[in-house]
Formats: structure tokens, C-alpha cells, sequence
């Protein structure tokens, strides 16, 4: 089997070689090639790839290259995860917006929705080359925002699926608290990308068992604290709801609050940019043979295990329909939203595709979230895809957490002032 990354050249791929390299019997990997445009970089991390692959005895080949078309060629999946502009973009997007008393984060808001403006046209034609390399290979995104990006792959008709580490994130923190394994644990997540709620947990009897009991109630009496720490949320509300919001979930609820502390802690971009240059420095050392603890400072817990579980179950190797949590296309799932939205669901899984689960009826208080950010979703796509300012303001008037027509101006006039570089049109 083959694999190629494109993006192999982040500080975050040795989370992923370590993953593949534990997990080489669900998923045989005989060549990974790690694609990025960064050459130098790319050397490095290539280096410690083979050498995480040599110290657990597992024989896959890895190449580089900054060649997209040769990458790809004849791989079964081609994973994308990419960052317009790097950390310095991002520390822009997360601090321009609480100029105007936004929140600065790198998926939600006006960041963003210039992350997204810039990801997606290169997105897009990085799948064109895999098309024309090689149609047959799933295209696995990673790159956020994921449900804008994904949304934009399968539109032009791409074979592809989207990933998040939020809801197996989740499982592994469930499984934690119940003591079991976590292939016992089953959720039940909805919403769209980084705007989810876990209505409930199932217990499983066994790991392939299609039934258990729900354990959400025991899991919010007996670990309600911990959870609600995790999430930076109130614990009574928590309680009330009888839900577990996505940690994404508190820009919108306590978004004030947010960005008095964002005020004042500084953005996350500049402290990954600290930790890359670490990691780097560690990477470099000819002796590093496994992923230094650092890394898990990076974020992407669980990704790896999560990428592993969705390729082998898209590529067949483990025989099996399984169910995950995968960004994908709503085709009546969420009635309330347009058939080619991008949702956030548990979904069948194997070598005939991704199929979303029946949903039951979604709440009031989740379901106006879930389609007013659908609509900013679709606008940020359009302002992507076409450009213009008209467009990049709409989508902003659009989003919940602007919503007026004054800062929706400001807002537009700060993201195209911070991005005329990677936005052709501006």
C-alpha cells in the first residue's frame, strides 16, 4: 500500500509516522511519500520518518519530493495537511479580528474565514493534480477549516473525505473516565466541524457490537468536573443541557469572555511557532528515532490513530464496515440543511465509501447554530472560489459572531489589508 502526505514537510508528521508505524497491521503501509514544497524541511522530516519507521521494525520505503503530480502517482490515499502562509498567517488571523472585538481563532470567525480563503484555491488544485495522477486515490483532508475544504473537494467532485481529532478526542477522554477500552465507547456527535455536541455515549457490548447503553448521564455525575474544566464551560449549564459541547463551542458561548482573554495571553500561532522551531532542532539530531514528547504540545491529539482507522476502512485492508466520525456530505441527514453541506456525523465506512447515519431530530438550540453557520459556510466557499469583497462581506455578515454591518466593514477591510499576498484577486 502507499500512502503520500502532502504537507509532509510539518513539524506536526511525526505524530502520523509514529501512528502508521504502531498501527501497521490495520493499515500495511509498503511506501509513504511525504510531499511538501519546503525541500529542506522536507529532508528532515523525511530522516526522522525513516528512522521512527526502522525503530519499530516496520519495512516501509519513505520518499520526498515537491513534485505533487509524482507524489501521488499510484498511492491509495493521499492525505492533505496544509497551512496557507504558515504560523505567521495564522498568528495574523488570530489577532486582526480582536481589533474589532472578535475573536481571533484559525477556523471560526473572521480568521477563519481568511484561512479559508486562502486554503481553498490551493486545496483545490493540489486535487486537481492527484485527478490527473491518479483518480482513483481518496483524498483525505486534515486541513482546516475542514468542513469548508471538504465541502469544496467533493463539490468539483473529488473523492474525498474529511477529518477532525475533536470527536476521538472525545472518545479516548470518555473511555478514560469509564475505564474501558475505546473501541467500546460510540458517540453520539453532530453538528458540523469544530460546531459539535455529543448527545450521547454508548457503551458497547463488544468492540464490532451494534448496541450498549447510554452512559452520558453517569459520565456528567460522576466526571462533570473534569469535563467541564476541559471544556472551559460552566459546569450547570453542561448539567442543564445534558449534552458535551465541542471546546469550539465556547467562542460562540462565551465569546465576550474569550476575547478579553485572548487580549491578554497572546496568540496561539506565536507560541506553535516557538514549539516548531524546538521540534525542528530535535528533528535534526541524527540519533531521534521517536517522536519527542514536545510534539504533543503541537495539538492534533489522536490523528494519527483517527487517520489510521478511516484509511483502512476506506482502503479495505481491515475487511470490515466500520463506524466513525468523519466530515462528509449531508445528503438529507440534517433536513434542514442543503444536501451538499458538509456534516459532522458518525458514518459507515469501508472499501464502497463513507455513508452518514440517520440522525434523530436535532434540537432548536443546536439546530439555528448548525444552519447559520451552514450559510456562512456556503458564503465563505463562494468568496473563495470567486472572490471580491462583496462576497468576503456577506459571508462575514453572515457568520453569528459578527452579524452586523459595521464590523462585518471593518472586519473585511482588516482580512483583505492582511492577505492581498496569498489572495490574487484583492
Amino acid at each position: 500500500m502507499k500512502l503520500a502526505i502532502v504537507g509532509g514537510g510539518s513539524t506536526y508528521t511525526p505524530e502520523l509516522i509514529d501512528g502508521f508505524a504502531r498501527l501497521r497491521d490495520t493499515l500495511p503501509i509498503g511506501e509513504l511519500v511525504l510531499i511538501d514544497p519546503a525541500a529542506e524541511r522536507l529532508e528532515l522530516i523525511g530522516g526522522l520518518a525513516r528512522r521512527i519507521f526502522a525503530r519499530q521494525g516496520h519495512g516501509a520505503v519513505v520518499t520526498t519530493t515537491t513534485d505533487v503530480s509524482a507524489g501521488v502517482q499510484g498511492a491509495d490515499a493521499v492525505l492533505l495537511q496544509l497551512r496557507v502562509g504558515g504560523q505567521a498567517a495564522r498568528n495574523q488571523d488570530e489577532t486582526w479580528p480582536l481589533e474589532c472585538g472578535c475573536v481571533g481563532q484559525e477556523t471560526t470567525g473572521a480568521g477563519g474565514l481568511a484561512k479559508a480563503l486562502r486554503t481553498v484555491p490551493v486545496v483545490l488544485d493540489i486535487a486537481d493534480q492527484v485527478r490527473r495522477a491518479n483518480p482513483d486515490a481518496w483524498i483525505v483532508d486534515f486541513t482546516n477549516p475542514v468542513g469548508i475544504v471538504t465541502r469544496a473537494l467533493q463539490t468539483a467532485g473529488h473523492k474525498a473525505v474529511g477529518l477532525c481529532n475533536v470527536a476521538i478526542g472525545f472518545q479516548r477522554r470518555f473511555a478514560t473516565h469509564l475505564g474501558v477500552a475505546p473501541e467500546l465507547v460510540r458517540l453520539d456527535h453532530v453538528g458540523l466541524n469544530h460546531l459539535t455536541w455529543e448527545r450521547g455515549v454508548t457503551l458497547l457490548d463488544a468492540p464490532d457490537a451494534t448496541s450498549g447503553r447510554e452512559v452520558l448521564p453517569e459520565l456528567l455525575a460522576g466526571f462533570g468536573k473534569e469535563i467541564s474544566e476541559d471544556l472551559k464551560l460552566p459546569l450547570p449549564v453542561i448539567q442543564r443541557l445534558g449534552v458535551v459541547p465541542s471546546y469550539y463551542l465556547r467562542y460562540f458561548y462565551q465569546h465576550d469572555l474569550v476575547v478579553e482573554e485572548l487580549k491578554v495571553q497572546g496568540s496561539r500561532a506565536e507560541k506553535v511557532a516557538a514549539i516548531e522551531q524546538e521540534l525542528l532542532t530535535l528533528y535534526a539530531d541524527p540519533t531521534l528515532d521517536t517522536k519527542p514528547e514536545l510534539l504533543g504540545q503541537r495539538g492534533g491529539a489522536f490523528y494519527s490513530e483517527a487517520a489510521v482507522q478511516l484509511i483502512a476502512s476506506l482502503l479495505g485492508t481491515d475487511g470490515r464496515t466500520s463506524v466513525q466520525v468523519v466530515n462528509t456530505r449531508n445528503d438529507g441527514v440534517l433536513p434542514f440543511l442543503p444536501d451538499d453541506a458538509v456534516i459532522e456525523v458518525p458514518a459507515e465506512v469501508d472499501a464502497d465509501g463513507v455513508r452518514p447515519l440517520p440522525q434523530r431530530p436535532v434540537e432548536p438550540l443546536y439546530a439555528g447554530l448548525i444552519a447559520g453557520v451552514t450559510a456562512y459556510e456556503q458564503l465563505a466557499l463562494e468568496a473563495a472560489l470567486k472572490g471580491g469583497r462583496d462576497r468576503v462581506f456577506d459571508a462575514l455578515l453572515a457568520h453569528p459572531l459578527v452579524g452586523q454591518i459595521e464590523l462585518a466593514d471593518q472586519l473585511t477591510d482588516r482580512l483583505l489589508a492582511h492577505n492581498r499576498d496569498h489572495l490574487p484577486w484583492a
